[in-house]
């Protein structure tokens, strides 16, 4: 292809780039120093790289700064309009081309014998103002390798839009009544438990670990697994119900639902180890259920039927200060529950009965003011990405109960898992990315 057929085709993609990006309203300015109105977000042009694998990681590259809803990707698969081996005697970057063309930034990256070089170019300012030398696992598609090269993805967002991403990360959900865990992405999807009957798994602050709830044969039971050596270990002692259990932010603790006739409350126990429960809700007979942390571990969100229908409540973690957080409405028909809390603290998600159908709604813990996400299909079970923005919900608007990542901020949604059945998600933390 000949640089200016090159050209035409890079101008229609942006030009189709810049129309799409019209649906966005958050995106307020980028740390390369461009600023862009509210409906917009900056294209960022992703850069052929060269020698074994270099698609792969190209594409993998793309593909997750697209799904960070941050920036407008354009992929160049054709030739590139300069040399992107910078200090090689090559052409300098033609920056007012890419300027011509609507793009902020331009992304390129050189294989090396360990990893990879990434260079971020700024267009407006006509410079490279990043670059990094990432190492990689030496097993191309790995799981290990793609987790540390989304970990190089949300290390790129950051650099152009100075907020990280949530690539790095990783998915807990049920299916045929088993744990599944699942890369960000929808990639490396594998059960996690065989056997007995789990449900609502919960992931520990590091990553680590996870705790979940087992049928056992004497109800069901709190179990916690460590995911580096697959060992795992009955947490709960007690008969009877015990359920969507919770870390504490400093892992140190689970809250998790206890009843064993009439009713359940919150208990929390040491995570470290089986032993004495402290109960933190007074339920008289209602059910209290779905515990979700505040960042800074001081208060909980929980659903409670105490008012005589599911509603969101939170209190301090002691169980102190119980207060109703979603606005009371009279009926039957009112049925709010599973919180999940925000990382930046802001907000609560939780799942709202609308015309008889479950949809997704955040509530602002400024002036409690609420906002619908969803409206097609039924949408269930939120849990909040580490970069706050995204959630994993479980929707059927495809035909049967599949996780689909929202954006909380556009709406945008895409779908994660194609196996039907898949219900009760959890978002990881940040994950180490583990390199030789």
């Amino acid at each position: 292809m000949t640089i200016s057929r090159f050209l035409l085709s890079i101008t229609a993609m942006v030009l189709t780039a810049t129309v799409a990006s019209a649906q966005d309203t958050t995106q307020k300015g980028v740390r390369i120093g461009l600023t862009y109105q509210p409906g917009t977000k900056p294209v960022v042009v992703v850069l052929p790289i060269a020698g074994a694998g270099g698609d792969s990681v190209a594409a993998i590259l793309s593909r997750d700064l697209d799904f960070s809803d941050r920036v407008e990707v354009v992929t160049s698969t054709s030739a590139v309009p300069f040399d992107a081996a910078r200090g090689s005697g090559g052409r300098a970057p033609n920056y007012g081309l890419w300027k011509t063309l609507g793009a902020a930034a331009v992304v390129e990256g050189n294989l090396t014998a360990g990893g990879v070089i990434i260079g971020v170019h700024d267009v407006g300012q006509a410079r490279i103002v990043e670059t990094r030398n990432f190492p990689l696992p030496s097993a191309p598609m790995s799981g290990d390798w793609r987790m540390a090269l989304h970990g190089i993805s949300d290390e790129i967002v950051r650099w152009i839009s100075g907020t990280r991403g949530s690539a790095q990360s990783r998915i807990l959900y049920v299916r045929n009544k088993q744990i599944h865990v699942i890369d960000s992405d929808g990639a490396v999807d594998h059960a996690l438990t065989q056997g007995s009957t789990s449900l609502s798994p919960a992931w520990h602050p590091k990553g680590s670990h996870i705790a979940f709830s087992k049928f056992g044969d004497r109800g069901t039971e709190i179990h916690v697994t460590d995911l580096s050596s697959g060992s795992s270990r009955r947490l709960t002692t007690a008969a009877g119900l015990n359920i969507t259990p919770e870390w504490s932010p400093d892992g140190e603790s689970i809250v998790y639902a206890h009843g064993a006739e009439s009713g359940t409350d919150l208990v929390m126990v040491n995570a470290s180890e089986a032993g004495p429960v402290r109960r933190i809700t007074v339920g008289r007979g209602t059910d209290n259920t779905s515990p979700s942390f505040s960042p800074d571990g001081r208060r909980l969100a929980f659903t409670s039927g105490r008012s005589g229908h599911p509603e969101i409540y939170v209190m301090d973690v002691d169980g102190a200060n119980a207060e109703l957080l979603t606005p009371f409405q009279f009926g039957e028909t009112s049925y709010r529950s599973g919180p999940s809390w925000s990382t930046d603290g802001r907000r609560v998600a939780f799942q709202s009965r609308v015309d008889g159908r479950f949809q997704i709604v955040t509530i602002n813990l400024r002036d409690r003011g609420m906002k619908q996400l969803t409206s097609e299909g039924s949408n269930e079970d939120p849990s909040w990405a580490p970069d706050g923005r995204h959630l994993v919900i479980t929707s059927n608007r495809s035909g049967s109960k599949q996780l689909w990542v929202l954006d909380a901020e556009t709406g945008r949604t895409r779908q994660l898992t194609r196996a039907g059945g898949a219900r009760l998600a959890a978002w990881s933390p940040i994950l180490p990315a583990v390199v030789p």
